[in-house]
Order: structure tokens, then sequence, then C-alpha cells
């Protein structure tokens, strides 16, 4: 029998899946690899899935989702995200990462080059190359806070570069890009005729600043935006996301899905919806323990003498763990197997990671503690 495609069989593997697949083979863990809610889903969220299941929501819906919850998210983007959309422009999907990848196939076509952070998400490059497109990546700077450095963003543009993906609050990085950054960005997609794909996943969880989306600054005209209950309601399994965008593409990406997921869950849906017209008192919630942890953790690895960078949102912490000359991958695979400590190699997130690790502060305070002072005691081990 012959073997996967070449397409398939080509394709880089999550850092992040590795380690917690090796970590799960260990005894007696400090687990700091997956960036998930430690919250359970609120009971209001649960009870209206119940209920829609047992009322008869469990057939297929529209590619594009609920027409009901489809208008709730628009009433949210307009209000809480401040861009101007109905909901002709929703495409609810089966989590963020399907309405990422949906966009992607819609915007992008084989051989384009699409831009990404660099620290950045890693499922961006499998997304990307998994569409035969060009992984193409501008720098974020650790010393300004992972900020972009703009002018070598610019510099990466080439003739076949279609798309820029913008993630703030940042996944691994924290960082939150202000008001000027964005609107610099969607002025440089314009002049270079791109589209750019703003992954707002993150967008409740901001210690610092403020969370600004670039579909705000331009009327939505080249901005598709992608949001996820994942992050903001504890709701990582029940696998709801959407995409907002002009209308032509958010048909687009409700069609992109159709031959993959069919739909999104009708069940996950009707939670969906309660989350959205429930109390929202959840996010704050899970937004101060984060912040707190934070705080908790910077002063652990200040006092352990460990460098890091300070996030300003989101719920994962970069840490200057292995130094430099030393290889991310290698120093992770030590610290899981000789200090009993789970963190995801910085390189796994793209080149600019070498030479750190991204620890997860969405995990309960005790572990945090033990995890980052076992990953401390790792750094201290010469190379």
């Amino acid at each position: 029998m012959s073997g996967p495609g070449l397409r398939f069989a080509g394709l880089p593997r999550s850092g992040i899946r590795d380690v917690f697949e090796r970590a799960a083979l260990i005894p007696d863990v400090a687990h700091l690899e997956i960036g998930a809610p430690d919250f359970p889903t609120p009971a209001h969220v649960v009870e209206a899935a119940t209920r829609g299941a047992a009322d008869g929501f469990t057939r297929y819906t529209s590619a594009a989702g609920l027409p009901t919850l489809r208008a709730l998210i628009a009433e949210k983007v307009q209000g809480r995200n401040g861009i101007a959309c109905g909901p002709e422009n929703v495409s609810v999907a089966a989590g963020g990462c399907c309405a990422l990848y949906a966009a992607l196939l819609v915007l992008a076509d084989p051989g384009d080059g699409v831009l990404i952070p660099d620290p950045g998400w890693a499922q961006y490059p499998i997304m990307i190359e998994a569409l035969g497109c060009e992984t193409q990546r501008y720098p974020l700077l650790p010393e300004q806070g992972f900020e972009p450095d703009l002018d070598e963003l610019e510099a990466q543009i080439g003739p076949n570069t279609r798309v820029v993906i913008v993630n703030s609050p940042g996944n691994p990085t924290g960082a939150v890009h202000d008001r000027d950054t964005l609107e610099r960005i969607v002025d440089l997609a314009a002049r270079h005729d791109l589209w750019v794909i703003s992954d707002e996943a993150y967008e409740d969880i901001v210690f610092e600043g403020e969370h600004v989306s670039p579909a705000s600054l331009d009327g939505g005209d080249r901005v598709v935006s992608v949001y996820t209950f994942s992050k903001s309601y504890a709701m990582t399994g029940w696998r709801v996301g959407y995409a907002v965008g002009p209308e032509r593409i958010a048909r687009g990406i409700a069609q992109a899905q159709e031959p993959l997921v069919a739909c999104p869950s009708s069940v996950s849906q009707k939670a969906a919806e309660a989350a959205l017209t429930g109390p929202q008192d959840l996010i704050a919630e899970m937004r101060e323990t984060y912040r707190r942890r934070r705080d908790a953790a910077c002063a652990l690895l200040d006092g352990e003498g460990v460098p890091y960078v300070r996030p300003s949102g989101g719920f994962a912490l970069m840490v200057c763990g292995p130094g430099p000359g030393r290889d991310s991958a290698a120093f992770a695979r030590t610290a899981l197997e000789e200090a009993r400590v789970a963190v995801v190699p910085g390189s796994a997130f793209g080149p600019a990671g070498e030479g750190m690790v991204r620890a997860a502060l969405c995990v309960a305070d005790d572990t945090l503690a033990t995890g980052l002072t076992r990953l401390a005691g790792a750094v201290g081990v010469p190379a």
C-alpha cells in the first residue's frame, strides 16, 4: 500500500502537540505546555446545549451557522469590536482553527505568500503549507515587548504575497499591539493590495493597553477577523468560532468548510448563543486570574534570576530559558525528562522563538509555581 501524498507527508509537525504527547508518558510532570482555560464552561452554557439537544437541535445547520447565532455575533462585533457588521458578514465555523483555515483557503491560492508573525502561533505554517502556499515571516521584537518591526514587515512583502496575519493579543508572545501599530499595518496592506487576517482569539484577555480590532480601522474592506468562543468562555472542546468580513468572503468561508465539516455543531451553536446572551462575569474573572498568575510568575522568575518577556495579554509567558547558542527543542526535552516540567520550545513558533520556551499561565497556581521553579532549575544547568 502506498503512503500518504507528498503534501501531507511534508507538513511540519506541531511542536506543541509533540511536547504534549511526550509529557503524557512521563509521571509527575508539571504541565505548562497546553494553552487552554482551566475554568469550567459556565453552567448556563452547558444547560443551553442540553436543552437544545432535548428540543431537537441535533440536525445539520447552514454551513454559515444558525441565523439566530449569526445575528447575535453581528451585535457583539458591532458593540465590542467596533466593526460595521450584519449577519451576512458572519460565518460560524467549527472552532477558530477552522475559521482561519477556511479564510486562508478563500483568500490565498497555491503559490501565494502569507506573512505571519515570528514568533507566531505554531499552526499558521501548517495551514499555509497544507494549502500549497508559501510561509513568509515578519519579526516581532522581544526587546520591545514583541511589537512588530514594520519596516522589516514591508521589506518581506514579495510579488507573490497575498495575505498578512496579525495576532493581537498574541500567542505565544502575549503582545497587545496598539492602535497606531495596527493602523500602520492596515495602511501597509492597502498600499500593497494585501488581505489582512486578524486572529483575535484572545481579545478578552488584555492586562495592559486595549484590544483594537483592525477591521474597525478600515471599515472591514480588506480585513477578515477571526474569533473563538474557546478562550473567552472556556469552551475549547465545543469547537465554535467565527469569521467576520465582506459578505462575499463570509459566503466563501462558509462554502470552504462544507467539504470538511459540513457545518458547525448544532448543539454547540446553541451553547454559543447562551454564552453571548448570558452573564459575562466569567470573562472578567478569568482575565483577573490570568493577570494574577502572570504577576506571580514574573515575581518567581525575577527571584530566580531567569529572564522573560512580560506579556500584556493572553495566557502564555515567553521565558528566555535555553539562552544564546542553546537549542530550545533540545532544552525542552531535557526540562521534560530531567526536571519534569513540560514547556514548548520557542522554535515551535518560528526561528525568532529560538532561545526561549513558552509556559502556559492557564493552570492551577501550585502547578504554575512548581513548573516554573523546575524550569528555573533547568535553565541553571550548564549546556
